[in-house]
């Protein structure tokens, strides 16, 4: 015997009390989908435009400013401090100052005299780095130190600190025990000097490399030779660098 079957299709919308319809599960899917959709579509349109556009002049900016501020630490000391720099006195030839060595400490107290450590560091000094030259003749020794600030402002009232000319408390000598430098303390230190470009302020200070105590006044051609060392180091340590967004140093 066939009995009779009723089936309701389950997309009939059920009654709502006062007469209104309840939307089913399956209908508002169906209206919530296209929605979803094109809510993803624009996303992602906007993702591959700002993941595909070239960066603004204000991110180059950034990124530049950053890679410099950085080259301290990211740089080779050998780079920092080059094997050898050029300069010049009075009327004489070009000449190469030869790198004797680069010292290991980096800490701002122990590149300074005691009595100006306290105004790096409470200032907010990250690093002073130092090596030190010899003259081409061998007679006058010079050390080099990259001290790093924060940022260009401060570096900028720092450089202002050093001594300049005269020898005075400032950057300490540093010596190579077994090297022609190896006398070369702090109370050989004839001539001092100091540049600032970005947030780096170079010093140097200058004496005979055989240890004998400063004379008086400066001795010239100390004096003449400290400043172009400090450039030979700030000028390309400082020198602006072409932004490649796309390689592996550059975040912009």
């Amino acid at each position: 015997m066939w009995r009779a079957q009723i089936s309701v299709p389950d997309s009939d919308p059920e009654p709502e009390p006062g007469g209104g319809r309840r939307v089913s599960r399956r209908t508002a899917a169906l209206v919530a989908a296209p929605v979803c959709a094109t809510v993803l579509a624009v996303a992602g349109v906007r993702l591959a435009a700002e993941l595909t556009r070239a960066p603004t002049p204000a991110e180059r900016a950034a990124a530049a400013a950053a890679e410099l501020s950085g080259r301290y630490r990211a740089w080779p000391a050998g780079r920092i401090f080059p094997a050898g720099l050029r300069y010049r006195l009075g009327q004489a030839s070009t000449e190469t100052a030869r790198r004797v060595g680069i010292g290991p400490d980096t800490r701002c107290e122990t590149a300074v005299d005691d009595a100006f450590a306290n105004s790096l560091t409470s200032r907010g000094c990250r690093a002073a780095l130092r090596a030190t030259y010899l003259d081409q003749a061998q007679g006058l020794a010079v050390t080099v130190g990259v001290v790093v600030f924060p940022d260009e402002r401060t570096a900028r009232e720092a450089v202002a600190w050093f001594p300049s000319h005269a020898a005075g408390p400032g950057l300490r000598a540093l010596p190579f025990a077994g090297s022609v430098a190896a006398r070369f303390g702090d109370s050989a230190r004839q001539a001092s000097t100091a540049a600032q470009a970005g947030p780096y302020v170079v010093a140097a200070t200058a004496g005979y490399a055989d240890g004998r105590p400063a004379l008086r006044g400066s001795l010239a051609d100390a004096a003449e030779l400290a400043p172009q060392l400090v450039q030979g180091v700030l000028r390309p340590l400082t020198a602006p660098a072409t932004v490649r967004c796309g390689g592996r140093e550059w975040r912009c």
